[in-house]
């Protein structure tokens, strides 16, 4: 979506705003690889201080989190709150930060197949995605969501994606799934959906943590199925003690297939260090991921 697009669905959805403008004169916009991380894992979701806090840990952008969800018709989200939102737009200008995505982690736990009002909690992150320049959503299937343990879940769930498929389009945002099957299954599954606008958000530790090669599976994808990527594994070690993945061998495995695009940091904590030591466990990752990737 290009400014003026931009502006005229601001103007459709009725909304007065400082427009964030890091996200078109951006100073990432020369990097192949820039690297985020994440406002729910570095305690800070929908805070003003997230953005500080994110500049200090060196990364160039955030994805942020639509809040929580439970038996709400939506999310609890403080981004429709206009003067939370303007203050918050002026610190991403203020520490050149740019939300690389919203998240919709209310979906971990929660099905998408089920729920009633599915199209109004999409809705809700596709508008904030608008309002705060992302062009990327992220939605996991989470665990009511697994094809692999539900496979009977499957008709319910394409027929969604493809009206969610639909949504986006409409509003210039991919939608990036994250699912449990294996990269063969999630290209049958985007087949299955026929959108462009629905790709794979794709997760380092899903095919570690299965025993799968990472390097296949991403060469499998490819780069046009692949919206963005948590480019982390589970906590233990941080990633550049991680014998089980070569962070080399990925870089140049991107390289190759011509992706390029965020690198969203989601955990490779440190188990000796409290969870709570963000700019410790996210800076060295961080810088880490910099060293490799820019």
């Amino acid at each position: 979506m290009n400014r003026k697009e931009f502006l005229r669905s601001a103007a459709l959805l009725g909304t007065v705003f400082l427009l964030p403008s890091e996200l078109w004169a951006s100073t990432t916009k020369n990097q192949r690889y820039n690297v985020a991380v994440i406002d729910l894992m570095i305690l800070k979701r929908q805070k003003l201080s997230a953005v500080q806090l994110a500049s200090e840990i060196g990364a160039d952008g955030l994805e942020v989190d639509m809040g929580g969800l439970g038996n709400r018709d939506t999310f609890d989200n403080k981004f429709f709150d206009e003067e939370f939102r303007k203050d918050y737009i002026n610190e991403l200008n203020q520490y050149h930060i740019t939300v690389c995505a919203v998240a919709m982690t209310g979906f971990y736990a929660q099905s998408l197949a089920t729920r009633a009002t599915y199209k109004q909690m999409v809705g809700d992150c596709l508008k904030t995605c608008q309002l705060l320049g992302a062009k990327t959503a992220f939605l996991p299937l989470g665990v009511q969501g697994d094809l692999v343990k539900n496979p009977e879940l499957r008709p319910a769930l394409v027929a969604r994606l493809r009206e969610i498929g639909k949504m986006a389009k409409k509003a210039g945002v991919v939608v990036g799934i994250e699912t449990a099957l294996d990269a063969k299954g999630d290209v049958d599954l985007l087949k299955e959906i026929g959108s462009k606008n629905i790709q794979i958000y794709f997760n380092f530790s899903n095919p570690l943590k299965e025993g799968r090669d990472l390097i296949s599976e991403l060469k499998i994808l490819g780069k046009k199925r692949i919206c963005q990527i948590h480019c982390t594994d589970e906590d233990g070690v941080w990633l550049q003690n991680n014998t089980r993945l070569n962070m080399q061998n990925v870089k140049d495995t991107l390289d190759e297939m011509g992706w390029k695009g965020w690198l969203v940091i989601e955990r490779s904590r440190d188990a000796s260090l409290s969870p709570r030591m963000v700019k410790e466990n996210f800076g060295a990752n961080t810088r880490y991921m910099k060293s490799v990737f820019q």
